[in-house]
């Protein structure tokens, strides 16, 4: 692991590794641990804030150029700010269900998902943490993939059986 690519990255992308590396952490923490509590409110307040921060920086990367400048994972991070507000405005009308179903879907899509692809070889991520290692990135992105599938069938028949 080398972190000689990330600081010699653009500011945008310092910013966006600075802001989704603790939405990482705090939103698992976040989602183990009990909900309603004060604490809670309070850090998920601030993981919202770190997931904001997170989707405006990453207007700003343009490494993946498909469209003027813009990638596809800009739509993911316009579905992310929105998500956000969804996110705050369900919990103020106490609409809980709804408020967990956004914040898990934000949680798995904007970081878990997002994020498997950061690992992919030619991506900064990449170049920190496996220095060049070609057949390991595959393995972590399939890990991640086949754990997020496995989360949302989960949740499907979760769903299915609260119906």
């Amino acid at each position: 692991m080398t972190f000689e690519p990330l600081l010699d990255a653009p500011t945008a992308i310092q910013i966006h590794v600075a802001a989704v590396v603790p939405a990482a952490l705090l939103g698992a923490y976040l989602l183990v641990r009990p909900k309603g509590t004060p604490q809670h409110r309070l850090l998920g307040k601030i993981w919202l804030t770190l997931m904001a921060v997170t989707a405006l920086s990453s207007f700003f990367i343009h490494q993946v150029n498909v469209f003027y400048g813009f990638s596809p994972i800009h739509v993911l991070s316009i579905f992310v700010l929105f998500g956000c507000w969804r996110a705050i405005a369900n919990a103020r009308k106490r609409n809980i269900e709804a408020h967990k179903r956004i914040v898990r879907g934000l949680y798995l899509g904007g970081i878990v998902g997002a994020g498997a692809f950061t690992f992919l070889p030619g991506r900064i991520m990449n170049e920190v943490v496996f220095k060049g290692d070609e057949t390991a990135p595959f393995l972590v992105v399939a890990g991640i993939a086949s754990a997020l599938l496995w989360l949302m069938s989960n949740e499907l028949r979760r769903r299915r059986s609260l119906s």
